[in-house]
């Protein structure tokens, strides 16, 4: 890397899963609209026909006008060119096909299970981390030993257990794992200003949260706003539209699957007294099946299970775009995704601090939680340097919801690890939404393995 008038030059970065059709498209608009980074981006896919896709793509975007940076997208057929000689990685991958992901979705729905995502938590949750973990277990190995002192930025779900993965693989990575689900918090609460206070032109930066949790379950127990505190605020908030709901468009929930209404992050406020912090669809599968007993219990709570089937629509229609888009039919649209990779390499780099939440292992930071589990909480960056801010305890309730996860999480990476089917069906069975008789619990857990079986070699399937 080179410095020059606060512009950093010569940047080389690693982007397994580059042959993605969803995040290198926000990737590539967000490196083009800073003015102070370039570089090149090494694209590395298990299909290398799509790497090259986007190389053509991210090549191509240093030809429009609004670009205010200049970088280089270069496929590479092997991991390890990849990575030699890279300061930083992305990972974001997706571990199976649909198939697999229709059996993590919806075969527990055939046993009265239903899940809004299924892929961080609950039955479909362990399901994926079993394929994905040997996948980040290879990854890695491949990482200590020709990239050592790049920094890692995970993107992919399971996102606690992928980090916590490349942890217990490489305990010396310098490794973080990314999630925007604190952004939409913050965005509630500057919705919640000019809601109750008339208070307009509030930025993300201007609310201050204190973070604590794991990924998908994280919460906040401080919010503040030019020292005003907003939890008496959110209370009322939530009292004003708990039964109905508050969403950026009315009803939305009802054709957007991917939407809520905020109420079950009310009913969570309501009954521990702090903001659960991810989206309702997030949210419901890490409690016993309150909010999705069945169908109508989900729709009761205004937010929408994603079926498998929306989502295989979702691609096709992606794929007939991106086809436009590498044609030249189309031009990609360079507009800020609202993600913080950008601002991360900077505060890596050393041209700025600043204070984000991210995931990594407790050394400290969340009190109450075994040191090493992957937590959670902000962390300020500053030059080649990430640094946990201390985000106390919460309360014994929560912490307790939290950490029974937490520690079903260690259990699920052991089972991975040691290709141990016992060790991972006792983890299936802790999990909350599985709260069914233990025969019929092994009758499903066999057929999802099945289901699964071509990503789990060497398990006695």
């Amino acid at each position: 890397m080179k410095f020059a008038n606060e512009k950093v030059s010569g940047i080389q970065i690693a982007y397994i899963g580059g042959g993605s059709m969803y995040w290198a498209k926000n990737l590539i608009a967000d490196l083009a609209l800073d003015d102070q980074l370039s570089g090149t981006i090494r694209l590395y896919d298990l299909d290398y026909h799509k790497a090259k896709n986007n190389e053509k793509l991210g090549n191509s975007v240093a030809d429009y006008p609004e670009a205010k940076s200049k970088w280089t997208y270069k496929a590479y057929p092997t991991l390890q060119e990849a990575l030699s000689g890279c300061d930083f990685v992305f990972i974001s991958i997706l571990p199976g096909t649909f198939r697999e992901m229709e059996s993590d979705v919806h075969e527990p729905e055939k046993y009265g299970i239903y899940q809004a995502v299924g892929d961080t938590t609950g039955p479909g949750g362990l399901v994926r981390a079993l394929r994905t973990i040997p996948m980040y277990v290879e990854i890695a190995q491949a990482i200590e030993r020709f990239s050592p002192d790049a920094w890692v930025f995970n993107y992919t779900n399971p996102m606690t257990l992928c980090t916590r993965t490349l942890f217990e693989v490489f305990p010396k990575i310098k490794a973080l794992g990314c999630c925007h689900e604190i952004f939409g918090t913050q965005g509630l609460l500057i919705r919640m200003l000019r809601d109750m206070e008339g208070i307009e032109g509030v930025h993300r930066d201007e609310v201050k949260v204190n973070v604590l949790g794991i990924n998908h379950f994280t919460w906040v127990d401080q919010a503040t706003y030019q020292n005003m505190d907003l939890i008496p605020m959110y209370r009322k908030f939530v009292d004003k539209y708990f039964e109905s709901g508050f969403e950026h468009n009315k009803d939305a929930w009802m054709t957007n699957t991917y939407t809520a209404a905020n109420r079950v992050k009310f009913d969570l406020f309501r009954r521990y007294g702090v903001i659960a912090a991810a989206g309702d669809r997030h949210l419901a599968e890490f409690m016993p099946p309150w909010y999705m007993k069945d169908a109508e219990t989900v729709r009761a709570w205004k937010f929408g299970l994603t079926t498998v089937q929306s989502r295989v629509e979702k691609h096709a229609a992606t794929e007939l775009f991106y086809g436009k888009l590498l044609s030249g039919e189309e031009k990609l649209p360079l507009k800020a995704s609202g993600e913080e990779e950008v601002r991360q390499l900077k505060g890596l780099i050393g041209l700025q601090r600043f204070v984000t939440n991210i995931n990594v292992p407790n050394v400290g930071q969340m009190k109450n939680m075994p040191l090493g589990v992957v937590v959670e909480t902000n962390a300020e960056f500053s030059a080649n340097s990430l640094r946990p801010v201390y985000a106390g305890e919460l309360p014994m309730e929560v912490n307790n919801l939290v950490l029974r996860h937490a520690m079903n999480q260690e259990l699920i990476l052991k089972a991975a690890l040691q290709k141990d089917k016992g060790l991972a069906f006792h983890a299936f069975v802790n999990d909350p939404l599985v709260n069914m008789d233990v025969n019929q619990a092994e009758v499903l857990f066999d057929q999802m393995l099945r289901n699964t079986k071509a990503y789990l070699p060497g398990w006695n399937i």
